[in-house]
C-alpha cells in the first residue's frame, strides 16, 4: 500500500511539470470569471501586463469561455489598452465561436467551449511598464448570457523562443 501513497503524488508532480513545459512560452495568461455567466456590459475585466522589453515581439490572444447556451455565433470585444504613461487606444475584435453551422469552435468539453482568439502578433509594446488591457462586450445586447470567463494572453512566437 504504501507503494501507491508514493506513485500518486509524483504521478501529481510529473503531470504538473509536463503541462508546464508545453506552454513555457506564454509569459502572461489570466482569467477573469464573468460573474453568473452573464456578461453584463458595465462589467469591464482588466488585466494588467508587465513589459520588460521592447525588443522582444509577442502575440497577444484573447481567451473565451463560453458554454453552448450561448445565443451567438460571434462575440464583439472592444479592447482598451493603456500604457505606462497613460496613453489608452481602442482596438475592437471579433471572436468568432461557432461556425455558420452553428458547430461550435475551439476545445470544448460537454457544453463549455474554449476559444484563444488572435488579437496582435509580433507586436511589440514601445514602453517598459505596466499596461493594462480593459474588455468590454460589444455586442448588442447588455446583458450577454452563455459566457463564463474572458481572459488575455502574451506569448513570445515560436520562432523566436
Amino acid at each position: 500500500m504504501s507503494g501507491n501513497k508514493i506513485i500518486l503524488p509524483i504521478s501529481l508532480i510529473l503531470a504538473f511539470l509536463l503541462l508546464q513545459s508545453c506552454d513555457k512560452n506564454t509569459v502572461y495568461k489570466k482569467y477573469k470569471e464573468i460573474p453568473d455567466k452573464v456578461w453584463d456590459r458595465s462589467y469591464q475585466p482588466e488585466f494588467n501586463f508587465e513589459n520588460t522589453d521592447t525588443t522582444q515581439p509577442y502575440n497577444i490572444n484573447m481567451h473565451v469561455r463560453n458554454a453552448s447556451l450561448y445565443p451567438h455565433a460571434n462575440l464583439w470585444l472592444f479592447i482598451q489598452t493603456t500604457s505606462p504613461t497613460g496613453e489608452t487606444t481602442i482596438d475592437t475584435l471579433e471572436c468568432v465561436l461557432a461556425e455558420a453551422s452553428g458547430q461550435w469552435l475551439g476545445e470544448g468539453m460537454g457544453d463549455i467551449w474554449d476559444n484563444e482568439i488572435p488579437w496582435k502578433q509580433n507586436y511589440k509594446f514601445d514602453q517598459n511598464g505596466k499596461y493594462t488591457f480593459r474588455i468590454e462586450q460589444a455586442m448588442r445586447l447588455e446583458k450577454l448570457p452563455g459566457i463564463m470567463e474572458v481572459g488575455i494572453s502574451v506569448e513570445v512566437p515560436e520562432q523566436d523562443k
